[in-house]
C-alpha cells in the first residue's frame, strides 16, 4: 500500500466520521475533504473545482427547479386531491399514499413530494382515528424507492450514470434504471401496503385520543389590542364567541403585567395588553384573530402588525427542524431569528402538543414544527429546516399546467431518446420555465438545495482520488481475494448491502460517490460487466431506511409521526431484506454480469 493510498483512506475515514458526528454541515465537511486532497496534490489544480461543472451536479440543480415549477403549476396538488378520495381501509389508504409519493418521487425531488403529501397523510389518519405514525414512515420509505426508478429520481442515479460513461459506451439513460428500480419499487409498495404499516408503533404522546399529534396543533400567543371587542369582557364570553365560529381553542395561560395565571378562570375579565397563551390549529388561529380582533405575537414578544386574515398574502409556512439544525437547544432570543434570518416564529408544535411555555422560552428540539412568517426559503437553507406544504389543497395555476407538463415531458423525451444529454435537456427545460414565467428566477434559485450541490461538487473530485491513487483497485483486490469462493451473485449482494449500510449514516450521494469506483474495479477484477455492480450501488444508495438521519424524508416525519430513533429499523430492516431479495435477481436479468 502506497503513501498516497494510505492518505486517501485516512481522508475518507475522517470524512465519514465527520458525516456521522454531524457537528458540521455535510457540505462544509465535503469542502474540507476537497481542500485536504487538493493541498496534498492528489487532485490536479485545474480539476479541483471541476466537480461543480459535472453533469450530475448541473442536472440535480435543474431538476430541483423543475420540481418547484411543477408544484407552482398545481400538478402535485391534483394528485393529492385524488388521494383524498380513498376509503377507510388502512391497506387501501397506505397503498394510495405510498403509491402517490413514489410516483412523484420518480420525476421530482422526493423530499418535496413527501412534504407536500405528508399533511394529506396526517389528515387521513386523524379522520380514521388512528395515529399518523402508521402512515408517515411508510410514505417516507416510498419516496426513497420511488426515486430509484428513473435517472432524475435521486442524485445517486445521476452520479452512477456518469460513472458508467467512464467505463461503458454511454451513461445510463432516463429509464435504464426502471427494469430494476421499478421492480423493487412495486415489491416495496406491496410490502408497505400489506405488512409494513402494521410494523409501525401506534405512537401517541398523550393518553387522550383527541391529543394525537397533528401538525395543526400549535402553542401560540395572542394579545388583546385596544380595538378588540373583547377588551373589558370575560373569558367566558370570548370562548362562547369562538364556539359559535366552531373554533377549537384551549386557553393555557394569561399573562398580565408580567404575571402568569395558568388555566385562568372563565370569569376573568380581559384587559387591553393581556396576552393569552393558546393551543389551536392554524385555521382556528385565523378564526380567533378575525373574531376577537386580537394580534398574533411573534416569538420575540412583539405583537404581529397585521391581522391573520391580512397576513394571508405573507409567506406563512410550516417548517420542520432537522437533526443538524443550529436551532436545536436554542431559543428564539438565542438565535435572534428576526434580526439575523428575517423570520417571525408565530407558533410551535411538538409531538403531542405538550408545550406549555411562552414561545420565547421554548428550547427547540429535532422534529419541532414552527409556524413562521418572513424569508422562509433563506431561513430553511441556513437553519437546516424543511418546509411543509401549505395547508389545504389548492389548484395552483391551472392555466399554466399544460405548458409546465409539456416542457417537462419534452425534456424527458429528449433525454430518453438520446437527442441531447440529460443535463442539457433539463437545464433547457428549467430555462424555458423561467423565461415563460412559469417560475421566477428568485424561486428557481430558492428551489435549489445548495448544500447538496456543494456536497456533490466537492465529493466528486475526492471520490476520483480512489481511482487515481489505486485505492479503489486495492479494495476491489481485497474483496475479490476474500470472496474468491463466492459467486457473482454474492459479490453483488455484498456491494448492495455495504452501500445500504453506508447510506443509513451518510448522505446517499456521498455513499454513491465512494462505492461506485470500488464497484467498477471489483467487476473488472472478476472479469464481469460493471453495469450490474453500478446498478447495485444505485439501488443501495436509495435504501436509507433504518435511521432518521439517513435521508431527509426520514427526518421530515420524525416529529409529526412521534417516532423515536429505534422505530426506523422496525420497518427499515424487513424493507431492506425485501430490496435485496428482489433486486439481485432483477440485476442478474436486466444487467447480466457476463453478457453473451
Amino acid at each position: 500500500m502506497t503513501f498516497e493510498q494510505l492518505f486517501v483512506f485516512a481522508v475518507l475515514i475522517a470524512t465519514l466520521a465527520l458525516f456521522i458526528w454531524n457537528r458540521w454541515r455535510y457540505d462544509v465537511v465535503a469542502l474540507m475533504a476537497l481542500t485536504v486532497v487538493s493541498i496534498a496534490g492528489l487532485v490536479p489544480p485545474r480539476e479541483v473545482f471541476a466537480g461543480f461543472g459535472h453533469p450530475a451536479v448541473i442536472t440535480v440543480a435543474a431538476v430541483l427547479v423543475i420540481s418547484q415549477t411543477l408544484v407552482n403549476a398545481g400538478v402535485v396538488r391534483i394528485i393529492a386531491q385524488l388521494v383524498w378520495r380513498v376509503g377507510d381501509r388502512p391497506t387501501v389508504q397506505v397503498a394510495a399514499l405510498t403509491g402517490a409519493v413514489a410516483l412523484l418521487s420518480a420525476f421530482m425531488n422526493n423530499i418535496a413530494a413527501m412534504a407536500l403529501l405528508m399533511p394529506v397523510g396526517i389528515t387521513i389518519a386523524r379522520r380514521r382515528g388512528s395515529p399518523p405514525s402508521l402512515l408517515l414512515m411508510p410514505m417516507a420509505t416510498a419516496s426513497l424507492i420511488g426515486g430509484m426508478t428513473t435517472l432524475i429520481g435521486t442524485p445517486p442515479n445521476l452520479i452512477i450514470a456518469s460513472y458508467r460513461a467512464d467505463v461503458g459506451p454511454a451513461p445510463f439513460g432516463m429509464f435504464d434504471f426502471s427494469p430494476v428500480g421499478a421492480g423493487v419499487a412495486i415489491a416495496g409498495l406491496v410490502f408497505l401496503s400489506l405488512i409494513g404499516w402494521r410494523l409501525m408503533p401506534k405512537r401517541t404522546e398523550s393518553t387522550a385520543p383527541e391529543k394525537l399529534f397533528d401538525i395543526s396543533e400549535y402553542i401560540a400567543e395572542v394579545r388583546v389590542s385596544e380595538d378588540s371587542r373583547f377588551a373589558g369582557r370575560s373569558l367566558q364570553e370570548f370562548m362562547d364567541a369562538l364556539q359559535e365560529e366552531a373554533a377549537d381553542v384551549v386557553i393555557l395561560a394569561l399573562f398580565r403585567e408580567g404575571k402568569r395565571t395558568s388555566m385562568p378562570p372563565m370569569h376573568t375579565v380581559l384587559q387591553t395588553g393581556d396576552m393569552l397563551l393558546v393551543e389551536a390549529g392554524s385555521d382556528d388561529l385565523r378564526t380567533l384573530i378575525r373574531t376577537a380582533e386580537m394580534k398574533l405575537v411573534n416569538g420575540s414578544g412583539d405583537p404581529h402588525e397585521t391581522a391573520m386574515e391580512e397576513a394571508e398574502s405573507l409567506n406563512l409556512r410550516e417548517i420542520v427542524i432537522r437533526p443538524e439544525s443550529p436551532l436545536i437547544g436554542q431559543t428564539v432570543e438565542d438565535m435572534q431569528l428576526r434580526r439575523r434570518y428575517g423570520i417571525h416564529v408565530l407558533a410551535v408544535a411538538r409531538r403531542g402538543g405538550q408545550l406549555r411555555e411562552q414561545i420565547k422560552k421554548i428550547r427547540f428540539e429535532v422534529g419541532d414544527i414552527l409556524l413562521v412568517q418572513g424569508r422562509v426559503g433563506r431561513a430553511c437553507r441556513e437553519l437546516h429546516c424543511l418546509p411543509l406544504a401549505d395547508r389545504g389543497i389548492k389548484l395552483g395555476k391551472p392555466r399554466r399546467m399544460p405548458l409546465t407538463i409539456g416542457v417537462f415531458g419534452a425534456a424527458i423525451a429528449a433525454s430518453a431518446l438520446d437527442l441531447v444529454p440529460a443535463s442539457v435537456a433539463f437545464v433547457a427545460a428549467a430555462l424555458v420555465m423561467v423565461l415563460s414565467r412559469l417560475t421566477s428566477a428568485d424561486e428557481a434559485y430558492e428551489a435549489i438545495d445548495w448544500p447538496i450541490i456543494i456536497l456533490l461538487g466537492a465529493m466528486i473530485p475526492v471520490g476520483r482520488t480512489l481511482e487515481t491513487t489505486g485505492a479503489a483497485q486495492l479494495i476491489a483486490d481485497w474483496l475479490a481475494q476474500a470472496g474468491h469462493e463466492f459467486s457473482v451473485i454474492t459479490m453483488l449482494g455484498i456491494i448492495l448491502v455495504v452501500t445500504m449500510i453506508l447510506s443509513d449514516i451518510v448522505n446517499n450521494a456521498a455513499a454513491a460517490i465512494l462505492l461506485a469506483p470500488i464497484a467498477i474495479d471489483l467487476a473488472a477484477k472478476i472479469g464481469a460487466s460493471p453495469d450490474a455492480f453500478l446498478m447495485a450501488v444505485a439501488i443501495g444508495a436509495s435504501c436509507a431506511f433504518n435511521t432518521p438521519i439517513g435521508h431527509q424524508s426520514n427526518t421530515l416525519v420524525l416529529g409529526p409521526g412521534g417516532y423515536h430513533f429505534g422505530d426506523y429499523w422496525k420497518l427499515g430492516l424487513p424493507m431492506s431484506i425485501v430490496v435485496v431479495l428482489v433486486s439481485i435477481p432483477l440485476l442478474m436479468w436486466a444487467w447480466p454480469p457476463f453478457p453473451g
